[in-house]
């Protein structure tokens, strides 16, 4: 069985032949352009000199994740997601204290994308009995996991991707109960945008990745979810309206602000949420959502940004503000897996539109 939407099956079908994406180099489908090249280069800089490589925790799926898209875009691999998530035994990391924290289900987005290419091998007994767990949990009222906005990037892809391998729409039901809660929250409908968390709420500060971390999550769910699923329309309507406003929210440089509505607050540049508006508003405009008209510019403006002042000669991927729960500056040699990722997820996209992907 092949997962839905998600392409390239050729590229690591033919690695898994070859013998695995930890020993093979990566077939041919290469394409050469300057996209490609430059994902290449950062994936390369990171797998090379990144730092705290080893947990399985949100940080690293989110790397892990964009280097899946690396292999399918640019048919090169740097053969470091499959033995990390063999190292980890495919296993969410636990809290006993706090159960379905989300952070610690991001890593089953990452096990899944190699479930894609090498199931049955690819065990899933840790994301399948955390999210049968947490829909028990869902089901007996308690509905307030998703309480901060990263979480729905962090756990929804995993939802969504399971429930179609289980054939199980429980998990569809609980995952729109959570997101809905978080919806009613902290998304605000005259902005567009979400809220951090509940402190945030009336303050005017939206904060660019987290902002990221909810189209990111969408983008995802989209993909996937089935047409007639009664709860995508809700899901593709806060899709377009946060495309909407993140448009008029672009800076002249092509990067977003970390503050998006006060661009006097942290002014400089910043690569997380503006890698992943990128990835989901490319992603829109290729599955016919969003009008390339009105959005494409946007894209390219925001990709010329991304490559040529995040991205530096050696591979660096810059500008990623550090972890954090609310906007903050980021300088060029501030770096980090999830900002790796996220460039990673966003040039998928990007290669997609210019015609040059090995998809």
């Amino acid at each position: 069985m092949r997962f839905p939407g998600i392409r390239g099956f050729g590229v690591l079908a033919a690695a898994a032949v070859a013998g695995s994406l930890m020993t093979a180099p990566v077939a041919s489908a290469a394409v050469s352009c300057a996209v490609a090249d430059e994902m290449v280069a950062a994936g390369n800089y990171w797998a090379a000199n990144g730092t705290n490589p080893g947990p399985a925790d949100w940080q690293n799926a989110t790397f892990h994740v964009g280097n899946l898209a690396l292999v399918r875009t640019t048919g090169q691999s740097n053969h470091k997601t499959y033995p990390w998530a063999q190292a980890n035994g495919y296993q969410l990391p636990l809290d006993p204290k706090r159960p379905f924290f989300p952070d610690n289900q991001a890593a089953g987005e990452a096990y899944l994308d190699l479930y894609t290419y090498f199931h049955p091998e690819i065990p899933l007994d840790s994301i399948r009995t955390r999210i049968r767990d947490e829909v028990a949990s869902v089901q007996a009222g308690h509905r307030d996991y998703w309480n901060y906005v990263d979480a729905l990037n962090m756990a929804m892809p995993s939802f969504a991707r399971m429930s179609l391998i289980d054939h199980n729409s429980s998990y569809l039901d609980a995952m729109d109960q959570l997101f809905s809660s978080s919806e009613h929250k902290l998304f605000n409908e005259f902005t567009g945008l979400w809220y951090r968390d509940e402190r945030f709420k009336g303050s005017g500060v939206f904060w660019s990745r987290g902002n990221g971390w909810a189209l990111a999550a969408l983008t995802k769910v989209l993909q996937v979810l089935p047409a007639d699923d009664p709860h995508r329309p809700e899901y593709l309507r806060v899709f377009k309206k946060m495309a909407f406003s993140l448009s008029l929210l672009q800076r002249r440089d092509g990067f977003w602000n970390s503050d998006l509505l006060n661009p006097w607050d942290h002014g400089g540049p910043e690569t997380s949420g503006t890698a992943f508006f990128t990835y989901g508003i490319g992603w829109g405009i290729t599955a016919g959502i969003l009008d390339a008209a009105r959005y494409r510019p946007v894209v390219d403006k925001a990709w010329t940004a991304l490559s040529t002042k995040a991205l530096q000669a050696n591979g660096l991927v810059g500008y990623v503000q550090p972890v954090g729960d609310r906007p903050a500056t980021a300088h060029a040699t501030d770096t980090s897996a999830f900002g790796v990722g996220a460039f990673l997820l966003a040039g998928q996209e990007v290669a997609k539109l210019q015609g040059c992907s090995a998809e």
